[in-house]
């Protein structure tokens, strides 16, 4: 695959309140090391995708009061290539900007979309799914998105249903027939027994031209809006022409604006030992355990009687545990959070308690 027509924009502005106390509203997760390697959720994904497009055609879009984190973290970046959002307005409004700075420099791009703060642990695998997700984008008006096989009826993600299609390059690329967010657990184990749901991974592969003409039929206002100030994007008025064009459109994300009306929608069957990393049990899956089944992250974590935990102790502060079994422990400079694993979507609730009675303080 050419890699001259390859881009990749990374999405970058989003909080990760589940991963609260380590992600804060002010250094939200993707600019952190969850998994103890040195390098942040955000350098990660900027690694994976240097191979597959060139350091020069990533694009970062972030909100702009992360933009000087995303500067320090990616240096190797050029000013135009950080984009910075005025306000969230979730995923659509995100990929037309990025659409309408690309379309600036290559008309006839591809495009891999992709979150920021997503683990992947087979990168072989991973390059090789997304070349396939290339040519089919390269060769066909479509949208593909990659399906990752499930392995157990998770209810935390999104599902893709899938139909053997016409028009496809590879026997791993099936037509999508519907999508599904999130289903109760007796839906997802349904879905897992008749063999035709993939997960959804949130991340895409179109070409410019495709996705374009799918804004235009499905997000129209949306498209309008960008395409009235086309002259402003890589010009010295871009900013003052996101700043207007933000103020005005909807919020949408692109998974109900677009993917699931588009009828030329695609999917890869993926496996690249993939976790969208939206919870610390999330976590805990994909970090290494002791003979107790305790996954820790920190140099001074002592484990006394414990089983099933994960602990992540932050710039180095001694932790000492005595007879805790499957619990969630975090520490931070400010903060501590021990919650049972299977209360974790509480977190959420914390935080947003804690921000009606302390306002951004511990947020």
């Amino acid at each position: 695959m050419d890699q001259q027509h390859t881009w990749c924009v990374i999405m970058a502005g989003g909080v990760g309140s589940r991963f609260w106390p380590m992600s804060r509203t002010a250094y939200p997760k993707q600019f952190l090391d969850f998994l103890g390697l040195g390098r942040t959720l955000l350098q990660q994904t900027y690694d994976r995708f240097v191979p597959l497009c060139g350091a020069e055609r990533i694009i970062v879009v972030t909100n702009a009061r992360y933009s000087a984190i995303v500067r320090e973290q990616l240096p190797q970046l050029q000013g135009w290539q950080i984009l910075e959002e005025p306000q969230r307005k979730n995923t659509a409004p995100c990929v037309a900007y990025a659409n309408a700075v690309i379309n600036a420099r290559d008309p006839d791009a591809r495009i891999i979309v992709a979150p920021s703060d997503h683990l992947v642990l087979k990168e072989e695998a991973f390059q090789e799914t997304v070349r396939i997700a290339l040519e089919q984008a390269a060769a066909t008006d479509c949208l593909v998105t990659l399906g990752i096989m499930p392995n157990r009826p998770d209810t935390g993600y999104g599902y893709i249903q899938f139909k053997e299609g016409l028009g496809t390059l590879h026997p791993r690329v099936k037509q999508v027939r519907t999508f599904t967010e999130k289903p109760d657990h007796a839906t997802a184990l349904r879905f897992i027994e008749s063999g035709e749901f993939l997960w959804n991974s949130g991340i895409f592969i179109w070409s410019l031209k495709s996705i374009d003409a799918a804004f235009q039929r499905h997000l129209p206002e949306t498209k309008a809006l960008f395409d009235a100030r086309r002259k402003d994007f890589g010009s010295a008025t871009e900013r003052a022409a996101i700043a207007s064009i933000y103020a005005e459109c909807a919020s949408e994300s692109i998974d109900y604006g677009i993917m699931e009306k588009a009828p030329n929608v695609y999917t890869v069957a993926s496996d690249f030992g993939w976790s969208d990393l939206g919870t610390w049990g999330s976590l805990y899956t994909h970090l290494p355990k002791d003979a107790a089944g305790n996954a820790a992250i920190g140099d001074a974590v002592r484990l006394y009687d414990c089983s099933g935990n994960v602990v992540h102790a932050h710039d180095g502060r001694l932790l000492v545990l005595q007879g805790l079994e499957d619990c969630i422990v975090v520490s931070t400079a400010d903060a501590l959070l021990v919650c049972r694993k299977r209360d974790e979507q509480q977190i959420k609730q914390f935080v947003n308690e804690l921000t009606a009675e302390s306002g951004e303080r511990y947020i």
